[in-house]
């Protein structure tokens, strides 16, 4: 019976360390936002989570599309923004890289695992350069906030990381957006050439690519945080908002400053779709952004305004 009992124990205190191995798996997994309340909630975290897609997608009132580095706002801009406009209640927001965005705009339509989304924005945020390629588009653009790059590393910054030019070392592991799919990619390409020349560009982007100790992302403000986390990477250039996000959640990472002669600056503007749905709610949201209400939402999470 004894042995019958340490036998049961032992297995007890396996199940509890799997459990224990799981959830530690996941610990730093998104989303990181404030879900909305439902009668049922239900995210598994490496299984059903999708952490840019917020609110309701039913019957919108107003659907925006954000530049994905923008998620850490978007829960106080939308109880800013609903209790300023209590009329608009339903809204819908995805905050995907603006790259993909741009084609979910032009094809009209995305498809994320099962679910298929044909929902229309009514307002389109993303780098200027990336809607100054997009014109016949709006009806309207205003520049709203801004922001500049840094570099994330892990918690005491254990490879010593001081700059981009430690970027190029073969010791360092980076996470570095795939300039296909972000703008943020180019923009970071640039601060490389300005900090090292070109050598150093190609030494990120073609050698260490090759190599596999530069990973390229596909929806950086997800993944690379992620990876510096669960020690996959050691260092990323990043938009210094993502950085500071990470340690406002108290996430172990660090964030290493660029200087002003090796940095990008970024100007983030909206755009109001021509085509918009909700052309009033569209109107309002846009007017909402440039409101000192909103430029202190953004300023709390790191990005500046004019």
């Amino acid at each position: 019976m004894k042995h019958l009992q340490k036998i049961t124990f032992a297995i007890a205190g396996l199940i509890a360390l799997s459990s224990q191995v799981k959830a530690q798996a996941h610990r730093f997994d998104p989303p990181w936002n404030t879900p909305p309340e439902s009668k049922v909630m239900f995210t598994v975290p490496g299984v059903d989570n999708v952490p840019d897609l917020f609110g309701d997608i039913n019957d919108p009132q107003l659907v925006v599309f954000f530049a994905g580095n923008q998620f850490m706002c978007i829960d106080d801009l939308m109880v800013a923004f609903k209790k300023e406009h209590p009329q608009y209640q339903r809204i819908f927001a995805e905050t995907l890289p603006p790259g993909i965005l741009a084609k979910q705009i032009m094809g009209g339509s995305i498809t994320i695992g099962n679910m298929r989304i044909t929902l229309k924005p009514d307002v389109y945020t993303a780098g200027k350069s990336r809607t100054d390629q997009m014109p016949e588009y709006f009806s309207r653009t205003v520049p709203y906030a801004y922001n500049r790059l840094a570099i994330m590393v892990r918690k005491g910054n254990p490879k010593n990381v001081k700059g981009l030019k430690d970027l190029g070392r073969a010791d360092v592991r980076v996470s570095m957006p795939n300039p296909e799919w972000e703008g943020i990619g180019k923009r970071i390409e640039e601060a490389y050439v300005k900090a090292g020349t070109e050598t150093l560009r190609k030494t990120i982007m073609e050698t260490k690519v090759k190599d596999s100790t530069t990973y390229l992302t596909q929806i950086h403000h997800r993944q690379t945080p992620m990876r510096i986390l669960y020690n996959q990477a050691d260092a990323a250039p990043v938009w210094y908002t993502e950085a500071y996000y990470q340690m406002m959640i108290d996430h172990p990472t660090d964030v290493i400053e660029i200087p002003e002669a090796e940095n990008i600056s970024a100007t983030y503007v909206a755009g109001q779709m021509k085509i918009a749905p909700h052309i009033q709610a569209a109107k309002d949201f846009m007017d909402f952004l440039i409101s000192p209400v909103a430029k202190a939402i953004y300023r709390k999470y790191g990005f500046t305004t004019r």
